[in-house]
């Protein structure tokens, strides 16, 4: 093959992976507004699975709309943060549990000592999305997320309204083995957390995930939820991140202060 039969086939080769470039970039920015409306209702899908309002074919902005109230709390003092103090980064409509703890206002490191969830940063701030019906308050649904086997998980546990009993359990996004950690997404594992009780009588934290099957005999199973087969490790950072953030890091402070306003009433 002489040399300009070479050229002249780089210079097609080239052409061509140039040409291709061109219209994979221009198909990745036009789809990515499509792509950014399928994450927000795939995540206003989950918020709605978590509090058992997920009705298949439904809008779920309407869904959504009408039935939630969604804030964003001081995870330090358990306060509502008003609108006025909203920014680019701390926003109810746009929230992002990942935008936030990466942020240098709104994110914080944590002490290796109490980062059992395996994050190293959390959000100073947190939304929280109250299930209401009739004007009241029937469930709390709260963004969870920390390290599995081998990802981040990042779900939603939903809450009755004493604040002490688990009404709902989702992951939507994790990275964990299919068939072994993966069975985070089975409905039947996630269905043993109805009812389970987060704190005793005394208020300390109690919920865990076991390796193994709870004893149904003993009279601390209702803390207690099965743990994943042949998944010790997925099924100790699932107990891990939801132990962290029902804790002190996490949502007590908001739970402890909704608890002390409802003896008031």
């Amino acid at each position: 093959m002489s040399n300009d039969s070479i050229k002249k086939t780089l210079q097609v080769a080239l052409g061509v992976c140039f040409v291709a470039s061109i219209l994979v970039s221009s198909a990745a920015v036009g789809l990515k507004p499509l792509q950014e409306e399928n994450k927000k209702l795939d995540l206003l899908k989950n918020i709605l699975i978590a509090g058992d309002l997920y009705k298949e074919g439904e809008d779920l902005n309407k869904t959504f709309k009408e039935n939630i109230s969604p804030e964003i709390i001081d995870l330090a003092t358990g306060d509502v943060i008003p609108k006025s103090e909203y920014d680019d980064e701390l926003n109810i409509d746009k929230f992002n549990v990942q935008v936030l703890q990466s942020s240098s206002k709104w994110g914080e490191d944590i002490p290796a000592d109490k980062d059992i969830a395996g994050i190293k940063r959390q959000p100073k701030a947190m939304a929280v999305y109250r299930v209401m019906k009739d004007g009241k308050v029937e469930k709390y649904i709260l963004p969870i997320f920390g390290k599995g086997l081998w990802s981040t998980l990042y779900g939603f546990i939903a809450l009755d309204k004493d604040l002490n009993t688990v009404k709902g359990f989702t992951f939507y996004q994790h990275g964990e083995t299919p068939g072994l950690g993966g069975e985070v997404d089975n409905p039947k594992w996630k269905h043993l957390w109805i009812n389970k009780k987060i704190y005793d009588e005394n208020g300390k934290l109690r919920i865990e995930v076991i390796k193994g099957v709870v004893d149904a005999s003993s009279p601390d199973a209702k803390y207690k939820v099965d743990g994943l087969s042949g998944a010790t490790l997925t099924t100790r950072g699932v107990s891990h991140l939801v132990r962290f953030w029902l804790g002190e890091q996490g949502y007590k402070p908001f739970i402890d202060k909704l608890k002390g306003e409802n003896k008031n009433v």
